[in-house]
C-alpha cells in the first residue's frame, strides 16, 4: 500500500463551456448526453458516474489537467440529461457496456484512461473486462464490486451506523412490506403513478445522501433531494439496479479480473466510506498486484472531500509523468 503523497492536490478552474457535446441515440428508447472537454488532441480519457443514475455535472470537467486530458463525460442511460430520465427498460449493465464503446467509437477514440466513482467503479471493471483491449488504464474512487453482502449492507447493515437515516428509511413503508425493502422499493419506484416513483425516489436518495459523508451535511443531503432531475434518476435507478443484482454473477468482476490486472490502476478510497466500503477497495487491491491504493483515513464516500479529491488528481497527474500511478 502507497503512502499518501505530502502535496496537496487541487481542483482544475471551472470549464465554463464544453468543446463540442450532443445527444448519442443508442436505442429506439435512449438518447445519451454526452460532452468533450480539455485538449482535442490530448490523452484521452472517459469518466463514468455513479449511481447508477447520477449523471456526471460540469464541475467532474475540474478532475483533469485540461492541457494535458482530452476530457469526456457523459449521463449514463435514464441518468440527468440523458432522455428518458429514469427509463428502466433497456437499461442494464450488459446496455452501459455497449454504449460506452458506442460512444468511444463515434469520438473516433483508439484507447482511454477510465476513471469512476462508486457505482461508476462496478461499470469500469464490467466495461474494461469486456473490452481491455480499449483501456490505458484505470482510476477508480469508492469501490463497489457489485456483491450481494455490499447490496445487503447498504439496504440493511448501514444501520448500524446510521440509526436514524435508516430508520427514515424505512418507516415509512407499510409494516408488512419492511421485511424485503428492495422489493418494496423497487416496486414503488416502477409504480405508475408518478407521485409514488417520486416519493420512493426521495426517500432512497436522502437514505443515501445521509451515509455518504464522514461530516453529515443535512442541507447538501435537502438540497439533493429537492432537485427532481437528480432525485428521480438515483432514486428510480439505484433500487432497480439494486433489486437485479447490478444484472451481474455474484463477484463475476473479482473472478474475471486477470482480464484487466496487467493494466496501471489507482484506487482513491475513503477510509470511512460507508455506501462503498474499504473492504471491497482491499479486496480489488489484492487482487490486482500493480494497483496502488491510497487510502484516505478521514473521508467516507463523496470525490468532494478534501483527501479524496486531492488523491484523484494526484493519480491523474503522475500517470501524466509516468504512464502509470507510482510516483516517479
Amino acid at each position: 500500500m502507497d503512502a499518501q503523497c505530502e502535496v496537496c492536490y487541487s481542483i482544475f478552474p471551472p470549464i465554463e463551456n464544453p468543446n463540442r457535446s450532443g445527444m448519442l441515440q443508442v436505442d429506439d428508447t435512449h438518447q445519451l448526453y454526452w460532452e468533450e472537454s480539455g485538449n482535442p488532441e490530448g490523452l484521452p480519457v472517459v469518466y463514468l458516474h455513479g449511481g447508477p443514475g447520477e449523471g456526471a455535472p460540469p464541475s467532474k470537467r475540474q478532475f483533469w489537467d485540461p492541457d494535458y486530458y482530452r476530457i469526456i463525460l457523459f449521463d449514463q442511460r435514464g441518468a440527468l440529461r440523458s432522455t428518458p430520465l429514469a427509463e428502466v427498460k433497456n437499461n442494464t449493465t450488459q446496455h452501459l457496456i455497449d454504449d460506452i464503446e458506442t460512444l468511444r467509437e463515434m469520438l473516433g477514440i483508439d484507447k482511454w484512461l477510465v476513471c469512476g466513482g462508486s457505482w461508476g467503479t462496478t461499470l469500469a471493471l464490467a466495461y474494461g473486462e469486456a473490452h481491455p483491449e480499449r483501456c490505458l488504464g484505470f482510476v477508480l474512487r469508492g469501490i463497489f464490486l457489485g456483491t450481494t453482502d455490499e447490496i445487503n449492507w447498504f439496504v440493511y447493515g448501514m444501520r448500524l451506523f446510521f440509526p436514524k437515516a435508516h430508520e427514515d428509511f424505512v418507516k415509512w413503508l407499510p409494516e408488512e412490506e419492511q421485511g424485503d425493502l428492495l422489493e418494496a422499493y423497487c416496486k414503488r419506484v416502477t409504480s405508475e403513478d408518478r407521485d409514488v416513483r417520486q416519493e420512493a425516489a426521495r426517500y432512497w436518495v436522502k437514505y443515501s445522501g445521509s451515509c455518504a459523508l464522514l461530516r453529515h451535511d443535512p442541507e447538501g443531503v435537502e438540497e439533493q433531494a429537492a432537485d427532481d432531475t437528480t432525485m428521480m434518476g438515483m432514486g428510480i435507478l439505484d433500487p432497480y439496479y439494486f433489486k437485479h443484482s447490478m444484472f451481474l454473477e455474484d463477484d463475476q468482476l473479482l473472478r474475471n479480473i486477470d482480464r484487466i490486472n496487467h493494466l496501471p490502476c489507482a484506487i482513491v478510497q475513503g477510509g470511512h466510506d460507508m455506501i462503498a466500503t474499504p473492504h471491497a477497495a482491499y479486496r480489488l487491491h489484492k487482487s490486482w498486484p500493480g494497483s496502488v491504493l491510497n487510502m484516505v483515513p478521514d473521508a467516507g464516500h463523496s470525490p468532494m472531500e478534501p483527501g479524496t479529491l486531492s488523491g484523484l488528481i494526484q493519480a491523474f497527474e503522475v500517470f501524466k509523468k509516468t504512464g502509470d500511478f507510482h510516483q516517479p
